[in-house]
């Protein structure tokens, strides 16, 4: 059951809720607007507001199912609880990074993520969450928000005063490492000072 629980997980992340919602509310490619990237952020730049919201709660979802319900499909078998929830975990994000229904290009990971920490270490990454927000307000580059939540993420798993298990540790580092190698681009857009930054304002028609 572990494998099925683990392909189910897969299949979760793998649906491109924002691929989808470009369809739905435009009858648009989002590879073919904005950044081309198949995620929350880009939603929100060409569909605006609504459609990136619904889209961000979707993807962080997916995580969420993947680690509080699907892992429960190998609850019985001999394998401990903590590693089932971090392989499915682990799987909900690669399907969202790599899914198979766009030929293995998807977005960058980081709601998905943000949803499978929050089914297991919910204080640490609520902290993270909100050093993301934080440099996004005052920045307004969102690439950067991801990245600086995703390093301090681990460290706060780490040294937090709460006995989660070890396995949840390594999940969140390799999750992390994982955000920052999709993010290489955005480094470097931000080095040389062309990435974009996020806009509050209402686009003028």
């Amino acid at each position: 059951m572990l494998f099925l629980a683990i392909i189910l997980s897969y299949l979760l992340g793998s649906l491109p809720t924002s691929y989808i919602m470009g369809r739905l509310w435009k009858g648009i490619d989002l590879r073919e607007h904005g950044s081309g990237n198949v995620g929350a952020t880009n939603t929100f730049r060409v569909l605006g507001p609504l459609p990136g919201i619904i889209v961000l709660l979707a993807d962080v979802s997916k995580g969420l199912v993947a680690v509080v319900f699907i892992s429960r499909l190998s609850a019985d078998g001999p394998i401990p609880c903590e590693w089932i929830k971090v392989l499915c975990g682990m799987a909900a994000i690669c399907g969202h990074i790599w899914t198979m229904f766009l030929k293995f290009k998807g977005g960058r990971g980081v709601a998905t993520s943000i949803g499978v920490f929050f089914g297991l270490v919910w204080q640490a990454i609520g902290i993270a969450f909100l050093i993301g927000i934080i440099i996004i307000l005052f920045t307004r580059y969102v690439s950067l928000g991801s990245i600086l939540g995703a390093l301090a993420f681990p460290f706060l798993v780490a040294f937090l005063p709460f006995e989660w298990p070890l396995p949840y540790f390594w999940l969140a580092l390799l999750a992390a490492l994982l955000v920052i190698m999709k993010h290489i681009p955005n480094i470097k857009r931000l080095i040389r000072g062309k990435e974009n930054k996020l806009s509050f304002r209402k686009k003028r028609k």
